[in-house]
């Protein structure tokens, strides 16, 4: 089954605006003008058990439990305990697993406008306390801040800088806007919000305020008509995007331990290249207009900037400024702390030691509730856990291991899952078939996935025999009328970064709104349970569909007598991705010869056609030993994906087919050695990881080869 590349026209005509880390895009869905549904596919009788188990009353109560106290990384033992009891009462072999890490938690702030004439703006710099939402105001409810931002004080005019992208700052230096000295705003959207402080600092800029826009909430406006929550759908004004400011597109994981686990008296790395050197601070779009029109008039307008992104939905003229005499002062105190965080790990062994299917999500969030991101995800492989026990009470045992993790410390900078890959990476090498990650598990009625190319057809497969909410429609028909049949390329921002790029192929799935749907609160404290209820997901509906559809993939992937892998789709992808980087070339007008990628992607085709028919003979023949040989194939050949190194100064990606865009942070870039080097304009490093790549796709094909 052949599905877009990444760099698809079609699909990207229906973004409506960049994701952020793990939030995913809406899309503008477009109903079809002749839908003709798929039949829901048959269940066998586990598949049948798995299903019914599943309840949206008992995903419900999870989901209370995990919205309604902090759990910020590295303060949350009790939910650690609590979840791996609640497996352990379903039969997993259930522990917790712990590392120290370097964190840095917000002790003060401050920020304040003054304007030519002396007078004084003061932001409010909180969330509103909502009395139909008792969460958002409870006595330990966490500040807005940045993680892993720096402590500092900043007094200075200040420039908007659109969205933060290394374009647009060269768009700004080519207008003479001056940098130095200047403290930055700008909006979210775009590259992952810790390049928005690293552009800004390597620019000479000496802080960054950032700020969401209504632009990134399609029909669903105060301005449209709408109500802003809790009275309607609409974006309440005073919500504030947290997260990480950690430079996630050089490495993820603890910065101080890059590349091995971070265990009590471990040595410790200077954290500087990968967490900002300047102070941030996050904003509400209702607190950014006076800054934004204080520049009205100073500097160049939004529209003659003519940057994409740059011009948001607010009031203002999206001018660069500065704004002469109109100064931004802020500070910012954090405090550095090296502290336990805690994976709850769940295992059922199966019948073959060597073969392991991996299921995850992270439980840590920003603020108390996270009933999206990640808790929708939590609840659900709780409830996937408790469907597993009704099997497991028959006597079942599956063939492969299925691991279950819930992992900390995942929003600073996917601490939990980096460094139990590093700690685990000889028994995952020796064992691990696939990584299954479920994030934002649901915000919205719409599921959308992403995935290396050999999961495409079983995920897409699996969906056919859910049965997607209270519409009477299958899963699959839903996602088809949302994404157009678009299956997302694998780059960074959640717990797959890891595992995909130790040559462990992953999905990560979950569910969003389209531009007419409810607007979700990321990282806010309107990030509820009471949101959720009321307007994400009301009577958690999407939440078990997904729970439905997560238990049967990796009951598919665990149980066959053979790996559901689709090899040659692999192939079509990598002919994909490789006029993708034809037309790069051709749009940097270099002369690149790319002849040895070429020949690697037709050798990984003939093997993969042949991997797949040995196969078929081995289940015609019923050869248990000549399946267990193709099994292994199927395990191993994304290894070689990996085997060449890391990319440039960034040697933690590893995977030579995709891999977060280098000013991206999380937005997949395919063949991103060779991509990034000709972006670059560094001709003869393009050509030296031509030859890398086709060496990695060769020790795949090598691998598969019969």
């Amino acid at each position: 089954m052949c599905y877009c590349s990444s760099q698809c026209l079609a699909f990207a005509a229906l973004l409506i605006t960049c994701a952020n880390a793990c939030l995913h895009t809406r899309f503008a869905r477009q109903p079809l003008v002749e839908r003709q549904d798929t039949p829901l596919s048959a269940l066998t009788p586990e598949e049948t058990t798995l299903v019914e188990a599943i309840s949206n009353t008992t995903i419900s109560e999870w989901s209370y439990y995990y919205t309604h106290g902090a759990h910020l990384a590295g303060q949350n033992l009790t939910m650690a305990e609590w979840t791996a009891d609640r497996w352990r009462e379903n039969g997993w072999n259930s522990s917790i697993v712990s590392y120290d890490v370097f964190l840095k938690n917000p002790v003060n702030k401050s920020l304040s406008l003054t304007y030519s004439d002396g007078s004084i703006y003061q932001p409010s710099l909180e969330e509103a306390v909502l009395e139909q939402d008792d969460t958002t105001s409870y006595p330990n409810r966490i500040p807005t801040f940045h993680g892993y931002s720096a402590s500092g004080s900043a007094d200075a005019e200040f420039v908007y800088i659109g969205r933060g992208q290394q374009s647009d700052f060269a768009r700004l230096i080519e207008l003479d806007v001056p940098l130095e000295g200047k403290i930055a705003i700008s909006k979210y959207g775009g590259p992952f919000r810790g390049l928005k402080v690293k552009n800004a600092q390597e620019n000479g800029m000496i802080g960054v305020i950032i700020f969401t826009d209504t632009s990134d909430d399609g029909d669903i406006t105060e301005a449209n008509g709408y109500a802003a929550y809790p009275e309607g759908p609409a974006r309440n004004p005073s919500a504030v995007q947290r997260g990480s400011v950690q430079f996630l597109s050089t490495f993820p994981g603890d910065p101080t331990t890059p590349g091995y686990p971070s265990k009590e008296g471990c040595p410790r790395a200077d954290p500087s290249p990968v967490i900002p050197r300047i102070p941030s601070i996050p904003i509400s779009y209702a607190d950014a207009i006076p800054f934004l029109a204080t520049l009205d008039g100073y500097g160049t307008t939004g529209a003659e900037v003519n940057r994409t992104g740059w011009v948001g939905a607010l009031n203002v003229s999206y001018s660069t400024g500065p704004a002469p005499g109109s100064t931004i002062s802020m500070t910012n105190l954090m405090e550095e702390v090296y502290t336990p965080i805690w994976n709850s790990i769940g295992i059922i062994n199966g019948t073959i030691a060597d073969e392991t299917i991996v299921i995850g999500n992270h439980r840590d969030a920003w603020i108390i509730g996270g009933a999206a991101d990640p808790n929708s995800g939590t609840a659900i492989i709780v409830e996937l856990a408790k469907a597993y026990g009704s099997l497991l009470s028959q006597g079942w045992r599956p063939k492969r291991n299925i691991v279950l993790a819930s992992w900390d410390g995942e929003e600073p900078g996917l601490l939990g899952s980096t460094e139990w890959v590093e700690e685990y990476i000889p028994w995952l090498t020796e064992t691990a078939v696939s990584y299954l990650n479920i994030d934002i598990g649901a915000s919205g009625p719409w599921p959308y996935i992403e995935a290396s190319p050999e999961l495409h057809t079983i995920a897409t497969d699996v969906m056919k025999k859910v049965s997607w909410m209270d519409t009477g429609r299958n899963m699959y028909d839903i996602w088809l009328e949302y994404t157009g049949g678009s299956i997302g390329v694998l780059g960074s921002g959640s717990d797959y970064t890891a595992f995909l790029h130790r040559g462990i192929g992953s999905i990560d799935m979950g569910t969003g709104g389209d531009a007419a749907d409810p607007i979700y609160h990321y990282h806010s404290n309107f990030d509820s349970y009471h949101w959720m209820s009321t307007f994400g997901d009301p009577g958690f509906l999407a939440h078990k569909s997904m729970a439905q559809y997560l238990s049967l993939l990796a009951y598919n992937l665990a149980d066959q007598d053979g790996i559901q892998f689709d090899l040659p789709n692999y192939a079509r992808q990598l002919e994909a991705y490789y006029e993708d980087l034809l037309s790069t070339i051709d749009s940097t007008s270099q002369n690149l010869d790319t002849s040895s990628l070429r020949s690697a992607i037709d050798e990984f085709s003939i093997g993969a056609t042949e991997v797949q028919a040995l196969e078929k003979q081995a289940v015609a023949i019923d050869d248990p030993e000549l399946l267990t040989l193709v099994n292994h194939k199927y395990r191993d050949f994304q290894r070689g994906f990996v085997s060449q190194g890391g990319l440039p100064n960034r040697e933690f990606y590893r995977h030579l087919i995709f891999a977060p865009g280098i000013d991206t942070g999380y937005a997949a870039t395919t063949y991103p050695g060779i991509t990034e080097a000709l972006e670059a304009g560094n001709n003869s490093l393009a050509a030296e990881f031509v030859q890398k790549t086709a060496d990695a796709i060769l020790i795949a094909a090598n691998i598969i080869k019969t």
